[in-house]
Protein backbone atom coordinates (compact mmCIF):
# COMPACT_ATOMS: atom_id res chain seq x y z
CA UNK A 1 0.00 0.00 0.00
CA UNK A 2 1.35 3.33 -0.71
CA UNK A 3 0.24 6.44 1.38
CA UNK A 4 0.57 10.10 0.01
CA UNK A 5 0.90 13.57 2.10
CA UNK A 6 0.76 17.00 0.49
CA UNK A 7 2.18 19.66 2.34
CA UNK A 8 2.36 23.35 1.72
CA UNK A 9 4.79 25.03 3.99
CA UNK A 10 8.35 24.46 6.12
CA UNK A 11 6.06 24.02 9.11
CA UNK A 12 3.34 21.02 7.87
CA UNK A 13 6.81 19.71 7.03
CA UNK A 14 8.41 19.88 10.59
CA UNK A 15 5.13 18.72 12.18
CA UNK A 16 5.33 15.52 9.59
CA UNK A 17 8.16 14.93 10.72
CA UNK A 18 7.33 15.52 14.55
CA UNK A 19 4.67 13.15 14.04
CA UNK A 20 6.94 10.15 12.97
CA UNK A 21 9.16 10.52 15.16
CA UNK A 22 6.79 9.80 18.23
CA UNK A 23 6.54 6.19 16.90
CA UNK A 24 9.62 5.16 16.26
CA UNK A 25 12.39 2.68 17.54
CA UNK A 26 15.33 1.10 18.25
CA UNK A 27 16.18 -0.45 14.62
CA UNK A 28 13.51 1.73 12.87
CA UNK A 29 15.34 2.54 8.98
CA UNK A 30 13.98 5.51 7.16
CA UNK A 31 14.98 5.61 3.54
CA UNK A 32 14.24 9.45 1.61
CA UNK A 33 14.39 9.65 -1.91
CA UNK A 34 13.92 12.91 -3.72
CA UNK A 35 16.38 15.36 -6.28
CA UNK A 36 18.31 17.85 -4.80
CA UNK A 37 16.50 20.55 -2.96
CA UNK A 38 13.38 18.40 -2.21
CA UNK A 39 13.68 18.56 1.55
CA UNK A 40 15.29 15.30 2.34
CA UNK A 41 17.50 17.07 4.91
CA UNK A 42 14.83 19.44 6.38
CA UNK A 43 12.48 16.92 7.03
CA UNK A 44 15.93 14.62 8.79
CA UNK A 45 16.53 17.57 10.87
CA UNK A 46 12.98 18.05 12.18
CA UNK A 47 12.90 14.16 13.04
CA UNK A 48 15.64 14.47 14.37
CA UNK A 49 14.26 17.55 16.74
CA UNK A 50 11.06 15.36 17.60
CA UNK A 51 13.59 12.41 19.12
CA UNK A 52 15.13 15.30 21.27
CA UNK A 53 18.38 15.83 19.32
CA UNK A 54 19.47 19.23 20.28
CA UNK A 55 22.26 19.39 18.40
CA UNK A 56 22.66 20.96 14.81
CA UNK A 57 21.93 18.02 12.06
CA UNK A 58 23.76 18.72 8.55
CA UNK A 59 23.95 16.36 5.67
CA UNK A 60 26.53 13.64 6.20
CA UNK A 61 27.53 14.11 2.39
CA UNK A 62 31.09 14.07 3.03
CA UNK A 63 31.24 11.75 5.57
CA UNK A 64 28.48 9.35 4.91
CA UNK A 65 27.56 9.10 8.46
CA UNK A 66 26.80 11.25 11.61
CA UNK A 67 25.32 10.18 14.76
CA UNK A 68 23.57 11.44 17.42
CA UNK A 69 22.06 10.95 20.70
CA UNK A 70 18.53 11.97 21.76
CA UNK A 71 15.30 9.92 23.05
CA UNK A 72 16.85 7.33 21.03
CA UNK A 73 20.04 7.04 19.53
CA UNK A 74 19.91 8.60 15.21
CA UNK A 75 22.16 7.95 12.45
CA UNK A 76 21.88 9.78 9.45
CA UNK A 77 23.45 8.26 6.65
CA UNK A 78 23.96 10.61 3.07
CA UNK A 79 25.16 7.49 0.62
CA UNK A 80 25.17 9.54 -2.37
CA UNK A 81 29.14 8.96 -2.57
CA UNK A 82 28.97 5.46 -2.50
CA UNK A 83 27.52 4.92 -5.96
CA UNK A 84 29.19 1.62 -7.92
CA UNK A 85 31.29 0.92 -4.16
CA UNK A 86 31.03 -2.12 -3.12
CA UNK A 87 32.21 -1.09 0.33
CA UNK A 88 30.95 -2.89 3.48
CA UNK A 89 30.57 0.02 5.91
CA UNK A 90 29.32 -2.49 8.80
CA UNK A 91 25.10 -2.49 7.80
CA UNK A 92 24.73 -5.15 10.39
CA UNK A 93 25.79 -2.44 13.22
CA UNK A 94 23.91 0.62 11.55
CA UNK A 95 20.49 -1.03 10.94
CA UNK A 96 20.48 -3.43 13.47
CA UNK A 97 21.62 -1.63 16.71
CA UNK A 98 19.71 0.56 19.20
CA UNK A 99 19.50 3.51 16.71
CA UNK A 100 16.16 4.93 14.36
CA UNK A 101 18.18 5.27 11.30
CA UNK A 102 17.33 7.42 7.89
CA UNK A 103 19.52 7.06 4.91
CA UNK A 104 19.36 9.28 2.46
CA UNK A 105 19.70 8.34 -1.70
CA UNK A 106 19.36 4.32 -0.28
CA UNK A 107 18.62 3.42 -3.87
CA UNK A 108 22.67 3.16 -4.06
CA UNK A 109 22.78 0.70 -0.96
CA UNK A 110 19.31 -1.25 -2.40
CA UNK A 111 20.92 -4.83 -1.23
CA UNK A 112 22.13 -3.79 2.26
CA UNK A 113 19.18 -2.06 3.30
CA UNK A 114 16.49 -3.96 6.13
CA UNK A 115 14.55 -6.22 4.63
CA UNK A 116 11.76 -4.06 6.42
CA UNK A 117 11.52 -0.32 6.07
CA UNK A 118 10.09 3.00 5.35
CA UNK A 119 10.79 4.43 1.94
CA UNK A 120 9.68 7.89 1.79
CA UNK A 121 9.97 9.61 -1.80
CA UNK A 122 9.85 13.47 -1.59
CA UNK A 123 8.75 15.63 -4.95
CA UNK A 124 9.06 19.34 -4.69
CA UNK A 125 5.98 21.18 -6.42
CA UNK A 126 6.81 24.37 -5.59
CA UNK A 127 8.72 27.22 -2.99
CA UNK A 128 7.16 25.81 -0.16
CA UNK A 129 5.11 22.58 -0.93
CA UNK A 130 6.07 19.34 -1.22
CA UNK A 131 4.19 15.84 -1.61
CA UNK A 132 5.53 13.03 0.20
CA UNK A 133 4.85 9.42 -0.92
CA UNK A 134 5.34 6.93 2.01
CA UNK A 135 6.01 3.02 0.68
CA UNK A 136 5.91 1.01 3.67
CA UNK A 137 7.99 -1.82 3.71
CA UNK A 138 6.92 -4.87 6.15
CA UNK A 139 3.83 -4.74 8.53
CA UNK A 140 5.37 -2.82 10.88
CA UNK A 141 5.44 -0.33 8.49
CA UNK A 142 2.19 -0.32 7.36
CA UNK A 143 0.57 0.35 10.30
CA UNK A 144 2.92 3.40 11.37
CA UNK A 145 1.56 4.97 7.64
CA UNK A 146 -2.11 3.73 8.56
CA UNK A 147 -1.85 5.50 12.22
CA UNK A 148 0.06 8.32 11.18
CA UNK A 149 -1.49 9.42 7.80
CA UNK A 150 -5.40 7.93 8.95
Amino acid sequence: MIFEKNVLSLEETQNLAFALARVLGPQDTITLEGDLGAGKTTFTQALAKGLGITRTVNSPTFTIMKQYEGRLPFNHLDVYRLEDSDEDLGWEEIFYGEAVTVVEWAHLIEDDLPDERLAIEIYRVDDHARKFVFKPIGERYERLCEELLK
